[in-house]
């Protein structure tokens, strides 16, 4: 059996387990509110990471947050955080998790307030996936549309999320299709532009 060809990630090929994330995850249009701050929350993790320490640590994150429940991780206290402080399982920054924990009280000021999250990013990029068309080494680390989904979500006091971070998350959850148009997976995202 011949191998798909994918995009061309430092690291990836040969490692079944990133390749699984490229070939089911990555690209794919996300829409639901809690999945979507679940991704915002591990990219401001991966801030001076690579994608696949956090993906190899992201059950243990969800452990630890409690699956990105944000009714629940907006309650967290001075215990928590030394909890998570002493989860050799996660990152441990005390700025990261500060940000995780606000970041749950602004998602929930926000469905307070009638604004559903989903719908505050999607409306962003015109309500369906961008769809582009890159080659090997033509993806942009960010774009003008990423440094405006950047201020809009600083503007909310959403922290770690300045473009580049936001661009990866962006592509992570199919807001764009990022996958390089020699890769298997460009055309079957494309085909998932349509909200079900």
């Amino acid at each position: 059996m011949t191998e798909p060809t994918r995009c061309t990630w430092y690291g990836m090929n040969g490692n079944p387990f990133y390749e699984a994330y490229h070939d089911h995850e990555w690209g794919v249009p996300e829409w639901d509110s809690r999945a979507l701050w679940e991704k915002l929350v591990l990219d401001g993790f991966q801030a001076g990471l690579s994608w696949i320490t956090i993906l190899k640590k992201r059950e243990a994150f969800r452990e630890a947050f409690a699956n990105f429940d944000p009714e629940i991780v907006a309650r967290f206290g001075d215990e928590d955080r030394a909890r998570l402080m002493a989860d050799a399982g996660i990152i441990r920054s005390n700025a990261k998790i500060d940000a995780a924990i606000s970041g749950a009280r602004i998602y929930l000021d926000m469905r307070e307030r009638g604004e559903d999250f989903s719908k505050f990013l999607w409306d962003m990029v015109g309500g369906a996936p961008i769809q582009n068309a890159w080659q090997a080494g033509q993806v942009p680390a960010q774009t003008p549309l990423a440094v405006d989904m950047a201020k809009a979500l600083k503007a909310k006091g959403f922290k770690f999320c300045g473009p580049v971070i936001v661009y990866a998350f962006m592509q992570a959850t199919g807001l764009v299709n990022d996958h390089l148009t020699t890769c298997f997976r460009h055309e079957d995202c494309k085909a998932m532009a349509q909200r079900v």
